[in-house]
């Protein structure tokens, strides 16, 4: 590839990221459904027609976002499980640090999962149903659990999921002054979870 290839491609990237910077900033304020092409644009300092070298809609740049975001959270969790020695409260916590510095992605994640645009919403539920799936094949694994039916352990892990990104929605729009707080909390609320499921009793069990 040559140096003046090279250097398009730089530039096209920088662009691109760009424009989802300005999305997610401007996002903060209206949701993505309230913006216009000519206001990400803008905050990228392209003129609209050049949006379409990047982007092939405003959907797309949206579905972009999601997709950056549930990886972010995906990796997060799979990074923890390759430490089978790692607490819960460790687990969650660390969680909680890949979140910081993300908190813009994180909060456009948590916003548009309820009231951003259908094909938005529809992207997000579809994400957080294979991380469900992926954390029900973990804990398919676990010997305390070889028992459990996959309908059992599906709403384990549906619960456990739902548990954490409701906590990490609260966190993104929080004061600094609350953060620790609903951390604990999400710790809190994972502990009684595992305690719940030390309990249960599988339904040919019961």
């Amino acid at each position: 590839m040559s140096e003046q290839a090279a250097t398009r491609g730089e530039r096209k990237e920088r662009t691109r990221q760009a424009l989802l910077d300005g999305t997610l900033a401007l996002a903060a304020e209206r949701g993505v459904a309230a913006l216009s092409l000519r206001e990400i644009t803008r905050s990228a300092g392209i003129v609209p027609t050049a949006f379409y070298r990047h982007f092939a809609s405003l959907d797309d740049l949206g579905a972009t976002l999601v997709d950056d975001g549930v990886t972010a959270l995906r990796l997060a969790l799979r990074e923890v499980r390759r430490n089978s020695d790692a607490s819960l409260s460790d687990t969650v916590r660390f969680v909680f640090e890949q979140v910081g510095p993300k908190r813009e992605l994180f909060g456009f994640l948590t916003r548009e999962r309820h009231g951003g645009s259908a094909a938005l919403r529809k992207a997000i539920a579809l994400e957080l149903r294979l991380i469900v799936r992926e954390l029900v094949a973990d804990l398919s694994r676990i010997s305390a659990l070889d028992s459990w039916p996959p309908h059992d352990l599906e709403i384990a892990a549906d619960l456990m999921v739902a548990t954490v990104t409701d906590g990490i929605a609260a966190y993104v729009s929080a004061a600094l002054r609350e953060e620790s707080a609903i951390i604990d909390r999400t710790v809190q609320q994972m502990r009684l979870i595992a305690l719940g499921m030390g309990a249960w009793q599988p339904p040919k069990q019961r």
